[in-house]
C-alpha cells in the first residue's frame, strides 16, 4: 500500500469531521481531518508538502489517532500526493502523457530525492510571500526549488490557501524532514516577532527541537501565514540529520517518539 492509499483508507474509515480540500495535478484528493472541538485555539497542521518527505503523512495519522488537543486542529496529511508517489513508485505513478517530461526534468528514473509536484513545482516556494526572492529559488521546472509561473500556480497550493482562508486558524504548523529544528521567523515586526517566538518556544519544549531562523527563504506556506494572515506559523523539521532522504518507515518511530504529543502539549499551553 502506497502512502496515498494509506491516507485515503484512513480518511474513509475516520468517523470524525473531515473534508476534501482540493485535488492534485493528477486529480488525487487532498484530505483534511479534524480533531478536537471548534473552540480556541484553532489550528491547521499540514504534512508531506515535499514529495521525498512523505513519511510525515504517517506522522499525521498518528497525530489524528492521538487527538486530545486543546481547541481544534485540522490535519492535512498529504498535501503533495503526486510527488509522494513519484518518490515511492517512480514515473509509472503518473499518466503516460506526463512521464516523458518528468523523466527529462529528473534526469533519471530514480525519483527518490524529488521534492516537487507532478509539474516540477516546489509547492513550498509557490505561496505569495515575497515569492521568487528566496536564495535557492529557480525559474525552471525540476525536482526542487522551482517557484512556478506565479504564486499559487499549482492546485495543491491553491487548495491549502483556500482552506486556510476558510478555516481562519490562529496558528499553523508545517511538518517537514529533516534536521530536528523549528523555523518560526519571516520578517515579522517586533511585537509580532516577540509573540511568535514565545509561541514557537512551546513547540520547542514539546519536541526538544531548537528554534532556528531561515532569513533567505521565501514563498513557503509558513511565510505566507505569517506575512499575509498575521498569525504564528511554524515549520517543524522532524527526523535526525543523520537520516537520509527519503526517510522511510524505519525512521517513523523516531519521528513519532519525539512528536506524538507535540500538538497536545503545544495547544495545552495556549
Amino acid at each position: 500500500m502506497n502512502v496515498y492509499e494509506e491516507v485515503s483508507a484512513f480518511y474513509q474509515s475516520y468517523r470524525g469531521e473531515k473534508a476534501v480540500i482540493g485535488e492534485s495535478v493528477c486529480g488525487r484528493r487532498i484530505y483534511a481531518l479534524f480533531v478536537g472541538t471548534h473552540t480556541p485555539p484553532l489550528g491547521i497542521c499540514q504534512y508531506a508538502m515535499h514529495a521525498r518527505e512523505w513519511i510525515t503523512a504517517d506522522l499525521a495519522l498518528w497525530h489524528v489517532r492521538r487527538g486530545l488537543v486543546r481547541g481544534g486542529v485540522w490535519v492535512v496529511p498529504l498535501v503533495n500526493p503526486d510527488g509522494a508517489l513519484l518518490v515511492q513508485e517512480g514515473a509509472v505513478s503518473v499518466a503516460h502523457g506526463r512521464r516523458a517530461e518528468l523523466l527529462y526534468l529528473n534526469g533519471s528514473g530514480d525519483f527518490s530525492k524529488w521534492k516537487a509536484n507532478a509539474r516540477g513545482v516546489d509547492l513550498n516556494v509557490n505561496f505569495d510571500a515575497r515569492w521568487g526572492t528566496g536564495a535557492h529559488n529557480v525559474r525552471m521546472p525540476g525536482s526542487a526549488n522551482y517557484v512556478g509561473i506565479m504564486p499559487f500556480s499549482e492546485p495543491e497550493s491553491k487548495a491549502l490557501r483556500d482552506f486556510t482562508r476558510a478555516v481562519q486558524p490562529q496558528f499553523t504548523v508545517s511538518y517537514h524532514t529533516k534536521g530536528e529544528e523549528i523555523y518560526w521567523r519571516f520578517h515579522q515586526p517586533f511585537l509580532r516577532a516577540r509573540r511568535d517566538k514565545r509561541i514557537a518556544r512551546r513547540m520547542s519544549a514539546a519536541t526538544g527541537y531548537p528554534l532556528r531562523e531561515a532569513p533567505h527563504s521565501a514563498g513557503g506556506y509558513k511565510d505566507w501565514c505569517i506575512e499575509k494572515l498575521g498569525i504564528p506559523a511554524l515549520t517543524v523539521e522532524a527526523g535526525r540529520e543523520s537520516f537520509s532522504h527519503p526517510l522511510g518507515l524505519a525512521a517513523l518511530s523516531d519521528l513519532v517518539s519525539k512528536n506524538l504529543d507535540a500538538l497536545v502539549r503545544f495547544t495545552e499551553e495556549w
